[in-house]
């Protein structure tokens, strides 16, 4: 069986703007890669990762290049070539989750079977986004996302006002859970005394408080809630580094290079003790579905991709009082 390899580009607008330390953004471009055998079309997609240097268009030309060298292949074969034939990233990442969805409809199993998942996905409590702003605006953000239904929302902070922020975000929203997302700002902070005040503000856990390369400066450190590796942990070949110095991982698709190494990743997260977080760029619910397979065995689950957008496509997950569910 041969296949039928092609990608595309699509841009879908942000529902107001996505702030973040790096900047703010209108619209996302994702990468829709499609798998055929000629009877059965599997889709995947990407978003690139804009702090590796990739743009959609790098990621459309990198499966490009590889058509010609894939549509000989079976569809496993061609999943298991591309594991070292493409860095990990949007592109691979695209195209292996569109080789997984080929393969689930061409056998007629459902993919979480395929996957070696015990049970079928059930709904999940998802974070839900604050973007970076001035603390009163936070807090009013808050106060919107609490009186939606979000349980738990996961703070973008700049390592500057960043007490200020959380305490404004918990004034708007007294009850629900939180995590912060330090974005590597906590470099030249006392880590040890910044996670402490945080904790006393109900902060469960903090991803990336320093930047790649310097994880160093987590030895050693006191801190009263678990540090997540984000920026520091990409694939499966940073494990050991993040286990030195995190108390765990956040898996995204995008990063790992697809869902065959994001359940790899998992696998060994768990062997090792560390906690595990599930989490996503800006994306459709196309882009979230294979994660959401990955993110039944995490303690965190960061899936709110979609909602950040001002429209989904119309077959998109469910989001009900801060859960995520299928459709």
């Amino acid at each position: 069986m041969s296949l039928r390899i092609s990608a595309a580009i699509e841009r879908w607008p942000v529902a107001g703007q996505f702030v973040i330390a790096r900047g703010a953004k209108t619209h996302v471009d994702v990468l829709v890669a499609a798998a055929s055998d000629g009877t059965h079309v599997g889709l995947g997609e990407g978003t690139a990762i804009y702090y590796h240097g990739e743009s959609a268009e790098s990621c459309l030309a990198q499966i490009e290049g590889l058509i010609d060298r894939l549509e000989p292949m079976d569809v496993q074969r061609a999943r298991l070539a591309i594991q070292s034939l493409l860095p990990p990233g949007a592109a691979r990442n695209a195209l292996d989750c569109a080789l997984w969805d080929l393969e689930a409809r061409s056998s007629g199993k459902p993919l979480w079977q395929l996957a070696g998942q015990p049970a079928a996905p059930g709904p999940l409590q998802t974070a839900f986004t604050i973007s970076l702003g001035e603390a009163d605006r936070m807090e009013v953000d808050a106060a919107k996302a609490a009186a939606r239904g979000f349980g738990l929302l996961k703070l973008k902070l700049t390592g500057e006002g960043d007490r200020e922020r959380v305490a404004a975000v918990r004034k708007g929203a007294p009850h629900v859970r939180l995590i912060v997302d330090a974005n590597e700002s906590w470099g030249a902070l006392d880590i040890a005394a910044e996670a402490t005040a945080l904790a006393a503000l109900g902060v469960e856990m903090i991803e990336q408080p320093v930047p790649v390369g310097q994880e160093f400066l987590l030895d050693g450190v006191k801190s009263p809630v678990p540090f997540l590796a984000d920026e520091s942990c990409q694939s499966l070949a940073d494990l050991d580094l993040c286990a030195r110095y995190y108390d765990g991982i956040n898996i995204k698709l995008d990063k790992a290079g697809g869902l065959t190494e994001a359940l790899a990743m998992a696998g060994d997260a768990q062997a090792r003790g560390l906690k595990l977080m599930v989490g996503c760029m800006l994306s459709t619910s196309l882009g979230i579905a294979p994660a959401f397979l990955v993110a039944q065995g995490a303690q965190w689950v960061d899936l709110d991709g979609p909602i950040l957008l001002a429209g989904d496509r119309e077959d998109g997950f469910r989001f009900d009082q801060g859960m995520i569910g299928s459709a």
